[in-house]
């Protein structure tokens, strides 16, 4: 297993893919620890020198920011902040979510500017090398102050609470504590906050379902290929001369994906009954394409958080400042996610149709894709169960973001709901996946009824999905097949899965 060192230096998501996807362990460069050891002496001679109240470290917290805290409480105080803000409720979230969002936590403490001692640091570090993931659930963060249930849930583990995933298992803390001959962290002055404060919930769960997008996008453009094929489309509207006149780069992206999916399909020579195809088919390079253009800007936007420092308060020891912020403000990323869900469902959206036309009995095609119509309802009811999806992905897509419920007395009273959002958005990729799985098995159906050849791509394509779901000669439970293609397309290998 290789090692990716943390340096002082900007991360891109594409690294951030790569440290995840092949399971790197992590480490911190000297010069990164060197500069958590700066701020953390910055802010201890701070706390000593002074009887200035400091939010977070010598007060309470959010409405009770003006209770000063005695001196010899601070440590009490922090990991009481860590207990109660531990409130989530819901589903267990994802370990690969629990993975990426200690990752992200990682990188942004490395930063320098949250006074935490690299002791706490390293035990988070631990955690990630050796797999143990807290328990964390999937309701509770407001998106502004930070995601301070999600995380608390994080930080529980550090101090011996709560539960961890380990193994494949949920065991307390204490056991795995025990196991490593490690004691829980007392945290110390600030530290609860710096790991409580801050976006890496929403983050996680948004650059995993960004990773998501990409395949995703990839897919819908490789099945639509074999729906193209099946239906028997012009490819005229892929050409280059349209797109050169309407320079969206995701609308040129996805028409020469198109076409060399299709290279050497006898497709464009076939006769054809039809003067135009309808809009799923003709406009999937306009639809598609603006799909991939919006999951590239979010991506530029994710990547900006990822090296970003989104606790509060800041230490800024070269300007001799702590300086209390809103950087924990989840507004930007929040936006995106929504941004994000409705580009996505358009996906979704724009599948079911070529699906429904597939099955319409027209073009050569038999009604519901069967050899007996009548005896067998063949794939119609697969429709229905991609349209449910479609209409539940159009329903999780209102916008999270234009909501906002004032919390801790009216201190934190505008909040950008962006975990809620976060959460739809990981529900909206789910159902992708198995709208998607509809679409393949309904074109892949349909190519068998068609007479002329198709490309090496798509016939290999085909040839894979055979391998886990047979040509459906008669009525079988279909639940079973959706089940697998939906795995067969999350591990489907993809050599270029970045624009």
């Amino acid at each position: 297993m290789t090692n990716y060192i943390i340096k002082n230096k900007n991360i891109s998501v594409r690294e951030i893919f790569g440290i995840f996807n092949f399971s790197k362990k992590i480490s911190l460069s000297k010069s990164i620890i060197s500069k958590i050891n700066k701020s953390r002496i910055f802010l201890e001679k701070k706390i000593n020198e002074s009887n200035k109240p400091f939010y977070g470290i010598n007060t309470g917290f959010g409405d009770l920011h003006n209770i000063k805290i005695n001196d010899k409480n601070l440590s009490l105080l922090q990991n009481n902040l860590i207990k109660s803000h531990a409130c989530g409720t819901g589903e267990k979230v994802d370990s690969n979510i629990v993975k990426l969002m200690m990752l992200l936590k990682i990188i942004s403490l490395s930063k320098g500017y949250s006074g935490i001692r690299f002791e706490t640091v390293e035990r988070l570090l631990f955690f990630y090398n050796n797999s143990i993931y807290p328990v964390v659930y999937k309701y509770g963060s407001l998106g502004a102050s930070g995601d301070l249930s999600p995380l608390s849930h994080m930080s529980l583990a550090l101090i011996g609470e709560g539960e961890v995933e380990y193994n494949g298992k949920i065991i307390k803390t204490s056991e795995v504590l025990k196991k490593y001959f490690l004691k829980k962290i007392n945290l110390q002055s600030k530290e609860g906050l710096a790991l409580i404060n801050g976006t890496q919930f929403m983050l996680s769960s948004l650059l995993n379902s960004l990773f998501d997008a990409y395949r995703l996008c990839y897919l819908s453009d490789k099945i639509a290929c074999i729906s193209l094929d099946a239906y028997n489309c012009d490819l005229s509207p892929f050409n280059n001369l349209i797109s050169k006149i309407r320079p969206h780069k995701g609308q040129n992206d996805v028409s020469k994906r198109i076409l060399n999916f299709l290279k050497d399909s006898h497709i464009q020579n076939s006769s054809k009954d039809d003067v135009q195809d309808p809009y799923s088919f003709r406009c999937i390079p306009q639809v598609h394409g603006a799909t991939l253009d919006s999951v590239n800007y979010c991506s530029t936007v994710i990547e900006t958080e990822i090296n970003s420092v989104t606790d509060n308060p800041l230490i800024f020891p070269e300007n001799n400042m702590i300086i209390s912020g809103g950087n924990f403000h989840g507004q930007p990323l929040a936006l995106v996610i929504d941004f994000l869900k409705i580009s996505l469902s358009e996906l979704g959206s724009i599948s079911e149709r070529r699906t429904f036309n597939l099955m319409s009995g027209k073009r050569n095609l038999p009604p519901f894709l069967t050899k007996k119509p009548g005896l067998n309802s063949g794939l119609m009811i697969i429709q229905y169960t991609a349209a449910s999806l479609v209409s539940a992905n159009k329903q999780f897509s209102t916008p999270s973001s234009i909501d906002s419920i004032t919390s801790s007395n009216g201190q934190e009273d505008h909040v950008s709901m962006g975990a809620n959002g976060a959460n739809q958005l990981r529900d909206i990729c789910n159902n992708l996946f198995d709208i998607l799985s509809v679409e393949l098995i309904s074109s892949a159906q349909a190519k068998v009824f068609n007479d002329h050849k198709s490309s090496k791509t798509v016939n290999k394509f085909i040839h894979e999905l055979r391998k886990i779901s047979p040509f459906i000669s008669k009525d079988r439970v279909m639940y079973k097949e959706i089940k697998k293609v939906n795995l067969f397309l999350r591990k489907y290998k993809i050599k270029n899965l970045f624009f």
